[in-house]
């Protein structure tokens, strides 16, 4: 009398491949972990041996080791922290009242055929002009204050944030919209149920863009127009040409822009929580 082993039915093989994917979306995630920690201490480890044998000027290029030891110096001193605080104190109010305007006037264009047609061509034309070429205009207007520093932030923000929501608001269904309006949608209630959720993702990944947009107008109008915050440390640096704390400013310059870039990714995952299932689907 022989037996088999009994094969295993419909349910136990979706089990077992469900298994299996999690464990190759694992064993991806973990490549994908060591190659991003991976690759940059490979960098570091070999600027810091060419620093160390002569490969490269140690004048120009310091060891990473001398930079951290910079950097720890400018924490413990608060110059940092001083610098740091100066450069936030321009940058979120910028990006904040870029966003909001940029979000309203987005609304409007994208509902709106006329203020499309009366405002499209102006934008246009004002967003091919790089940002920074504003500062002396608004200097000339606002003087030598913090107002255009702000402002040339809330510039940049304001035109990704316009091009982003009103992209967003023409993508809704027309459907949705003419259902929306003959249950009598209208106003402030359209925007609301319609617009706003519709116009979302396109608008949170507008934030995202901004964020690193921001960061780089509001260094460089430090560079030039200002005597505190992260963009004077570099270029002060610079020009006394002590190099380990400019390479310690440009670390705190990549940081902020990493940390504020999460906490908007952050922002966008708890705002479209539909999303993270979406994502572990596709994984």
């Amino acid at each position: 009398m022989s037996t088999t082993a009994p094969r295993p039915g419909p349910s136990g093989t979706a089990t077992a491949a469900a298994r299996a994917a999690v464990r190759r979306g694992r064993r991806e995630s973990a490549v994908a972990l060591a190659l991003g920690a991976g690759v940059p201490a490979a960098l570091l480890l070999g600027w810091e041996a060419a620093a160390r044998l002569g490969a490269v000027d140690p004048l120009l290029f310091p060891p990473p080791s001398k930079i951290a030891l910079c950097l720890a110096d400018l924490l413990g001193s608060g110059e940092l922290g001083a610098h740091l605080g100066a450069t936030l104190a321009r940058l979120l109010p910028g990006y904040a009242l870029g966003a909001l305007a940029g979000v309203l006037v987005g609304l409007v264009m994208g509902a709106s055929r006329h203020a499309r047609a009366a405002l499209g061509p102006l934008f246009a034309a004002l967003y091919s002009v790089p940002k920074i070429a504003t500062l002396p205009l608004l200097l000339l207007v606002f003087g030598l204050t913090e107002t255009p520093k702000v402002l040339s932030v809330a510039i940049t923000v304001f035109f990704v944030l316009q091009i982003n929501t009103t992209a967003g608001v023409r993508q809704i269904d027309p459907r949705t919209l003419e259902t929306a309006r003959a249950y009598g949608a209208r106003g402030p209630r359209l925007l609301r149920l319609v617009l706003l959720p519709g116009a979302c993702p396109a608008v949170l990944t507008g934030l995202r863009t901004a964020a690193g947009l921001g960061v780089v107008v509001v260094v460089a109008v430090e560079f030039v127009a200002s005597e505190s915050g992260l963009g004077f440390l570099i270029w002060n640096s610079w020009t006394l040409f002590q190099p380990e704390r400019m390479y310690a400013g440009i670390v705190a310059v990549a940081v902020l822009g990493t940390v504020f870039s999460a906490l908007l990714a952050l922002t966008e995952r708890v705002a479209m929580p539909w999303r993270r299932g979406r994502d572990r689907t596709a994984a």
